[in-house]
């Protein structure tokens, strides 16, 4: 304990150390003020984050340090592992938007881009997931504000959001209606007036790719990045991409391999994400088993980063390296990055 003791603020012993914490601590100020005006925690974290203002890191202490160490909101939580699979959060966003009494954050650790705060009144934040997945871990917070809220109804409203997804039909009693702390409004974006131009000719239909642009010079293969930690991190979709070969065989594999290696080169804080028969694959090699991945099955493919980009040529590109024309991507040495991006 006391070995403990002696090192618990070595962090603040150097220049960037102390001035990071106190970074730390002035946002966690700045925080407060919208807070206090019944602004949702995960609204203003996730659009700190967007700005840039925040780090990922910094997204777990800020919450608990607030709902729950703070005595002046003091609200409950309770953490527990997700029995199904969810993808469609319209039903459950519907009812909780209804619940003005009590304010709500679900915080979901998310197995590929980590902590995700929700705002579960707020439908924008479900679209940050894509999915909520089996045997993962989501904490649920609930509170007053600084209000002095009512402790049955928070442990009843947790318990509920816990119900509903679980996929079980819910029935709430009348105080969960009656209160001030109602889902954020939505902005629509306003109309830009743009000037005119003229419009160019459609350009022809894009034939599949046989030779590309100038390789890349000979280098070493990036690692794949991991998803950044400074600003607000995003996923897109699952995109479906068809096997339109007779088999997705080992040079789709191989082609595969150089496509997300060409956008890694381009893009080295994105990650492409591939996921078959409802699982990621973290190893593409295993897609390579002779007849598991047959002619008519589809791949799932995710990117999830910061500024994502170039995601429908990274699509076209996938879907011809998982058909019969998955060669023109392995006409170059072994070593070579392509220039694809």
């Amino acid at each position: 304990m006391l070995a403990t003791a002696q090192y618990e603020f070595q962090a603040l012993s150097t220049r960037s150390g102390f001035n990071r914490s106190l970074r730390h601590f002035k946002s966690v100020t700045e925080i407060l003020e919208d807070f206090e005006s019944y602004r949702n925690l995960a609204d203003i974290l996730n659009e700190k984050l967007e700005e840039k203002e925040l780090e990922l890191t910094q997204l777990g202490p800020i919450v608990h340090a607030l709902l729950v160490g703070h005595p002046k909101y003091n609200y409950r939580c309770s953490s527990f592992t997700l029995k199904f699979s969810l993808e469609e959060f319209a039903p459950l966003c519907d009812e909780v938007k209804k619940w003005n009494s009590v304010d709500l954050l679900l915080a979901y650790s998310h197995p590929d881009i980590g902590l995700t705060l929700i705002n579960p009144k707020n439908q924008a934040h479900w679209g940050l997931v894509q999915g909520l997945k089996k045997n993962e871990l989501i904490t649920i917070y609930c509170g007053a504000f600084a209000d002095k809220g009512d402790d049955k109804l928070n442990l009843a409203a947790i318990n509920k959001i816990i119900q509903l997804l679980d996929g079980k039909k819910i029935s709430i009693p009348a105080a969960f209606t009656k209160g001030k702390f109602k889902p954020p409004r939505l902005v629509k974006a306003r109309k830009e007036t743009l000037p005119k131009v003229k419009r160019k000719k459609a350009a022809a239909k894009k034939k599949p790719v046989k030779e590309f642009a100038q390789p890349a010079v000979q280098q070493q293969a990036p690692a794949v990045a991991a998803p950044p930690t400074g600003a607000a991190v995003r996923m897109t979709p699952k995109y479906s991409i068809p096997v339109t070969n007779e088999l997705f065989h080992n040079g789709n594999v191989e082609a595969w391999k150089k496509i997300i290696e060409s956008y890694n080169s381009k893009y080295p804080k994105i990650e492409v994400f591939i996921f078959y028969d409802g699982e990621r694959i973290l190893d593409i090699n295993t897609l390579f088993k002779w007849g598991k991945v047959k002619h008519g099955s589809a791949i799932l493919v995710a990117v999830a980063g910061e500024d994502i980009k170039d995601v429908a040529k990274l699509q076209r590109y996938l879907r011809q390296g998982a058909s019969h024309l998955f060669e023109a991507f392995l006409k170059f040495p072994v070593n070579t990055v392509l220039n694809l991006f």
